[in-house]
Protein backbone atom coordinates (compact mmCIF):
# COMPACT_ATOMS: atom_id res chain seq x y z
CA UNK A 1 0.00 0.00 0.00
CA UNK A 2 1.11 3.36 -0.74
CA UNK A 3 0.78 6.38 1.57
CA UNK A 4 2.17 9.48 0.02
CA UNK A 5 3.57 12.28 2.91
CA UNK A 6 2.54 15.92 1.54
CA UNK A 7 5.28 17.94 2.99
CA UNK A 8 8.31 20.33 1.61
CA UNK A 9 10.37 18.99 4.68
CA UNK A 10 12.36 15.58 3.94
CA UNK A 11 13.11 15.17 7.51
CA UNK A 12 9.19 14.90 7.79
CA UNK A 13 8.84 12.12 5.41
CA UNK A 14 11.79 10.04 6.85
CA UNK A 15 9.72 10.39 10.70
CA UNK A 16 6.56 8.82 8.59
CA UNK A 17 8.47 6.36 6.76
CA UNK A 18 9.95 4.94 9.95
CA UNK A 19 6.93 5.05 12.11
CA UNK A 20 4.97 3.55 8.97
CA UNK A 21 6.70 1.40 6.63
CA UNK A 22 6.37 -1.24 9.54
CA UNK A 23 2.82 -1.92 9.08
CA UNK A 24 3.23 -2.17 5.00
CA UNK A 25 2.75 0.86 4.11
CA UNK A 26 5.18 2.30 0.96
CA UNK A 27 5.82 6.01 2.01
CA UNK A 28 6.48 8.28 -0.61
CA UNK A 29 7.41 12.07 -0.37
CA UNK A 30 5.44 14.40 -2.53
CA UNK A 31 5.92 17.92 -2.09
CA UNK A 32 2.78 19.42 -3.40
CA UNK A 33 1.80 23.04 -3.22
CA UNK A 34 -0.92 24.14 -0.52
CA UNK A 35 -1.97 27.79 0.53
CA UNK A 36 -1.69 27.61 4.20
CA UNK A 37 -4.74 29.58 5.40
CA UNK A 38 -4.81 32.17 8.06
CA UNK A 39 -6.24 29.99 10.91
CA UNK A 40 -6.43 29.97 14.54
CA UNK A 41 -6.20 26.26 14.99
CA UNK A 42 -3.81 23.53 13.12
CA UNK A 43 -7.00 21.68 12.41
CA UNK A 44 -8.02 24.70 10.33
CA UNK A 45 -5.17 24.75 8.04
CA UNK A 46 -4.93 21.30 7.78
CA UNK A 47 -8.60 20.69 6.45
CA UNK A 48 -8.05 23.39 4.19
CA UNK A 49 -4.85 21.93 2.90
CA UNK A 50 -6.70 18.56 2.19
CA UNK A 51 -9.43 20.28 0.76
CA UNK A 52 -6.87 22.06 -1.90
CA UNK A 53 -5.33 18.52 -2.26
CA UNK A 54 -8.42 16.61 -3.09
CA UNK A 55 -8.99 17.37 -6.69
CA UNK A 56 -5.37 16.54 -7.42
CA UNK A 57 -6.05 12.84 -7.58
CA UNK A 58 -3.26 11.85 -5.18
CA UNK A 59 -4.79 8.54 -4.03
CA UNK A 60 -4.31 7.93 -0.28
CA UNK A 61 -2.15 10.76 1.62
CA UNK A 62 -1.41 12.66 4.69
CA UNK A 63 -0.18 15.74 5.35
CA UNK A 64 0.38 17.25 8.94
CA UNK A 65 0.76 20.98 10.52
CA UNK A 66 2.91 21.60 13.75
CA UNK A 67 3.33 24.47 15.73
CA UNK A 68 5.27 25.91 18.44
CA UNK A 69 3.10 27.09 21.58
CA UNK A 70 5.02 29.09 23.84
CA UNK A 71 2.88 30.47 27.28
CA UNK A 72 4.70 33.42 28.07
CA UNK A 73 4.57 34.57 24.65
CA UNK A 74 0.54 33.93 24.48
CA UNK A 75 0.92 31.15 22.41
CA UNK A 76 2.86 32.29 19.50
CA UNK A 77 4.19 31.65 17.36
CA UNK A 78 1.63 28.18 16.93
CA UNK A 79 -0.37 28.45 13.91
CA UNK A 80 2.63 30.39 12.56
CA UNK A 81 5.41 28.33 13.36
CA UNK A 82 6.81 28.30 10.14
CA UNK A 83 7.17 31.40 9.19
CA UNK A 84 8.14 32.88 12.43
CA UNK A 85 11.28 30.20 12.26
CA UNK A 86 12.12 31.83 8.33
CA UNK A 87 12.20 35.07 9.64
CA UNK A 88 12.67 35.70 13.06
CA UNK A 89 14.51 32.12 13.82
CA UNK A 90 15.60 30.85 16.88
CA UNK A 91 17.39 33.09 18.18
CA UNK A 92 14.50 35.84 18.06
CA UNK A 93 12.27 33.45 19.88
CA UNK A 94 15.22 33.57 22.23
CA UNK A 95 14.92 37.14 22.65
CA UNK A 96 11.43 37.85 22.67
CA UNK A 97 11.73 35.58 25.75
CA UNK A 98 14.73 37.55 27.41
CA UNK A 99 14.72 37.62 31.01
CA UNK A 100 11.33 35.38 30.96
CA UNK A 101 11.40 32.95 33.52
CA UNK A 102 8.23 31.40 32.20
CA UNK A 103 9.35 28.66 29.84
CA UNK A 104 6.32 26.34 29.53
CA UNK A 105 5.54 25.55 26.07
CA UNK A 106 4.12 22.63 23.32
CA UNK A 107 4.78 21.08 20.14
CA UNK A 108 1.29 20.10 19.17
CA UNK A 109 0.29 18.50 15.71
CA UNK A 110 -2.30 17.99 13.46
CA UNK A 111 -1.91 15.40 10.81
CA UNK A 112 -5.05 15.07 7.96
CA UNK A 113 -5.03 11.45 6.22
CA UNK A 114 -7.39 10.66 3.08
CA UNK A 115 -7.39 7.38 3.00
CA UNK A 116 -9.54 4.67 0.26
CA UNK A 117 -11.67 7.69 -0.08
CA UNK A 118 -12.36 8.68 3.74
CA UNK A 119 -11.02 11.43 5.54
CA UNK A 120 -9.84 12.06 8.90
CA UNK A 121 -7.57 13.95 11.57
CA UNK A 122 -5.11 12.68 14.45
CA UNK A 123 -3.52 14.74 16.52
CA UNK A 124 0.07 14.82 18.83
CA UNK A 125 0.89 16.90 21.43
CA UNK A 126 4.35 17.11 23.99
CA UNK A 127 4.38 19.23 26.58
CA UNK A 128 8.27 20.96 27.87
CA UNK A 129 9.95 24.12 27.95
CA UNK A 130 12.04 26.88 25.98
CA UNK A 131 15.88 26.38 26.61
CA UNK A 132 17.80 29.13 27.09
CA UNK A 133 20.04 29.03 24.73
CA UNK A 134 19.91 26.48 21.35
CA UNK A 135 21.64 22.60 21.81
CA UNK A 136 21.96 20.04 19.09
CA UNK A 137 22.77 19.50 15.83
CA UNK A 138 19.75 17.24 15.19
CA UNK A 139 15.81 17.34 14.29
CA UNK A 140 14.55 20.97 12.21
CA UNK A 141 12.99 24.06 13.25
CA UNK A 142 13.02 24.84 16.88
CA UNK A 143 14.33 21.34 17.70
CA UNK A 144 17.19 23.22 19.09
CA UNK A 145 15.40 25.23 21.84
CA UNK A 146 12.84 22.51 23.03
CA UNK A 147 13.39 20.61 26.19
CA UNK A 148 10.85 17.92 26.31
CA UNK A 149 9.36 17.32 29.84
CA UNK A 150 10.80 14.65 32.04
CA UNK A 151 14.42 15.62 29.43
CA UNK A 152 17.21 17.41 30.53
CA UNK A 153 17.91 17.76 26.85
CA UNK A 154 16.63 19.66 23.83
CA UNK A 155 15.03 17.64 20.52
CA UNK A 156 17.84 18.14 18.59
CA UNK A 157 20.50 16.72 20.81
CA UNK A 158 18.27 13.21 21.03
CA UNK A 159 18.35 10.24 18.98
CA UNK A 160 15.79 10.32 15.93
CA UNK A 161 14.08 7.07 17.79
CA UNK A 162 13.96 8.83 21.30
CA UNK A 163 12.41 11.99 19.42
CA UNK A 164 10.08 10.33 17.41
CA UNK A 165 9.04 8.50 20.44
CA UNK A 166 7.88 11.33 22.24
CA UNK A 167 7.51 14.46 20.13
CA UNK A 168 4.15 15.79 18.62
CA UNK A 169 4.37 14.53 15.66
CA UNK A 170 5.42 10.74 16.96
CA UNK A 171 2.54 10.73 19.11
CA UNK A 172 0.42 11.79 16.14
CA UNK A 173 2.23 9.63 13.86
CA UNK A 174 0.89 6.61 16.34
CA UNK A 175 -2.69 7.54 16.53
CA UNK A 176 -2.16 7.96 12.80
CA UNK A 177 -0.91 4.06 12.57
CA UNK A 178 -3.74 3.49 15.24
CA UNK A 179 -6.07 4.45 13.22
CA UNK A 180 -4.70 3.03 9.73
CA UNK A 181 -4.64 -0.26 11.69
CA UNK A 182 -8.53 -0.42 11.42
CA UNK A 183 -8.77 0.42 8.38
CA UNK A 184 -6.59 -1.70 6.35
Amino acid sequence: MKLRIITSNPGKATEFRRALGGMGFEIEHADEDCDEIQADTLQEVVRSCMSQLRPLALGDFALDDSGLFIDALGGFPGVYSSYAFSTIGIEGILRLMDGDEERSARFECCIGCSFRGEEFTVEGRCDGAIALRPAGAGGFGFDPIFIPSGYEKTFAEMSIDVKNGISHRGRAIQALSGTLKGKV
